[in-house]
């Protein structure tokens, strides 16, 4: 608990390098950005394709603790104009690629993917396959809210090639999901999970959340131990943010008294953890867990795992496109984020234009700390060469190490650190030492709390 206090700092989820509030857009723009997924592109198509992820951001209502860009409404005409705008976005990216893309892997986010129809899934997919080859590999996978996620869903994504699904879970508290506004029964969790299965998806996922309010040892106990008698393939176990002043109106329902807090609330995580483990999961990377059948594990082993921003996947490609209002795309090179309101998103891409607001190119040294931080991230280690013109700012994240590897959270020797069995909880904490351009922003004092 004393590491838990002296650690405990707001630190980046770091699915990306830099994260997005030290971007430097005074170097972006558009043509920059299209020079950048050009050069991606024409490296990694014919090796390692591309990914796509495509944002859905309508949902029927709203989840108090969701941090996620959606739209709530229960109109479902903005359906068809939405679909439509996606496709004349990724016709843009055609244009700009001129040879037909292949495709690795495909992610449908939200909002709630499954607030659209089987039929416009099925249209929006199917015209995107015409002028790009699926890779017989390729990954897809989307997420389903329980309430709404239907047989036809799911035939329809199936026979689409899709064969991963989340489940947004959260809790089954019935006091934490009246609170938090998502009522979903658990049986109505069984019964898709079981659906699922019976059509032929390999890979289910449920994403589980701590420090909701409300939750207590008992009730994550039960939560969990409901979860483990559905035995999804993979489970995501992620932390609250309570983020009011960002989020607005959906996390003022409840106060600051009604959360977990510091030891209470890292008790949840070690609570699941254990249980998690108990029952045959596997720890992946940083808050992910698998059974030893399931690809995000095999590629734990092997040495494969990625991490982008749609989270850890089992392949690695340097180019990802991102659809839709607000998505954000990834060239390996720079970053660029869509404009988030969808009325201007849908006016920018009707008039032909590539709907990105902001970005990021990144220089020599952001490539260098981003593969660091991603090897981190993925594999719990990273090496470098001593003596190299990389030294300087390695040596730099080394100092900020110093203390956390007096606390025998790393291990650091010539050319390696790699990070303990001890040091996995503070796996963001670690990362944060080679974050120069937050380092360079703020004080220390603010960074590692009492760490340093």
């Amino acid at each position: 608990m004393q590491l838990i206090r002296k650690y405990n700092t707001a630190a980046p989820r770091y699915t990306s390098y830099p994260t997005v509030p030290y971007w430097d857009e005074s170097i972006f723009d558009t043509d920059s950005w299209k020079q950048a997924l050009l050069q991606s592109f024409r490296a990694t198509n014919d090796t390692e394709g591309i990914s796509i992820y495509i944002h859905l951001p309508y949902c029927e209502q709203l989840c108090t603790y969701c941090g996620c860009n959606k739209h709530i409404t229960v109109n479902h005409g903005v359906e068809a104009p939405y679909i439509a705008s996606l496709l004349k976005e990724w016709s843009l990216y055609l244009q700009l690629f001129k040879q037909r893309p292949r495709i690795r892997e495909i992610h449908l986010g939200g909002g709630t993917p499954t607030f659209f129809s089987p039929e416009s899934l099925h249209q929006l997919l199917s015209h995107l396959y015409l002028q790009a080859d699926l890779l017989p590999d390729a990954t897809l996978s989307f997420e389903g809210h329980p309430n709404n996620t239907t047989t036809a869903h799911m035939l329809t994504l199936y026979n689409l090639g899709f064969r991963r699904m989340s489940l947004g879970i959260q809790d089954f508290d019935l006091r934490v999901q009246d609170i938090i506004n998502r009522i979903q029964p658990y049986e109505t969790v069984e019964r898709v999970t079981a659906t699922a299965r019976e059509i032929g998806y390999t890979s289910i996922n449920y994403d589980l959340v701590y420090g909701l309010p409300l939750q207590t040892i008992t009730s994550v106990k039960d939560t969990i131990s409901k979860v483990m008698q559905l035995r999804p393939d993979r489970i995501s176990f992620y932390s609250y943010a309570h983020v009011p002043w960002v989020k607005g109106v959906g996390q003022r329902r409840y106060a600051e008294e009604d959360l977990p807090k510091d030891e209470e609330k890292r008790a949840l995580y070690e609570l699941g953890k254990t249980m998690f483990a108990e029952s045959g999961y596997t720890e992946i990377g940083m808050d992910h867990f698998a059974l030893p059948h399931d690809s995000l594990y095999h590629a734990c082993n092997q040495g494969s795992l990625h991490r982008n921003f749609m989270g850890y996947t089992d392949h690695h490609t340097s180019l990802m496109i991102g659809l839709g209002a607000s998505s954000i795309g990834d060239s390996w090179y720079a970053y660029a984020q869509n404009e988030k309101k969808i009325t201007t998103w849908q006016q920018l891409v009707n008039s032909g234009q590539f709907p990105v607001v902001r970005g990021h190119i990144l220089n020599t040294e952001d490539l260098l700390l981003r593969r660091h931080i991603h090897a981190l991230m993925c594999g719990l280690g990273t090496r470098w060469t001593p003596d190299n013109n990389d030294n300087s700012v390695v040596e730099e994240s080394l100092q900020r190490l110093t203390e956390l590897e007096k606390d025998g959270l790393v291990d650091i020797q010539s050319g390696n650190v790699t990070v303990t069995e001890k040091g996995r909880p503070f796996i963001r904490n670690i990362c944060m030492a080679f974050d120069a351009r937050l380092w360079r922003k703020l004080p220390q004092s603010q960074l590692f709390s009492n760490a340093i």
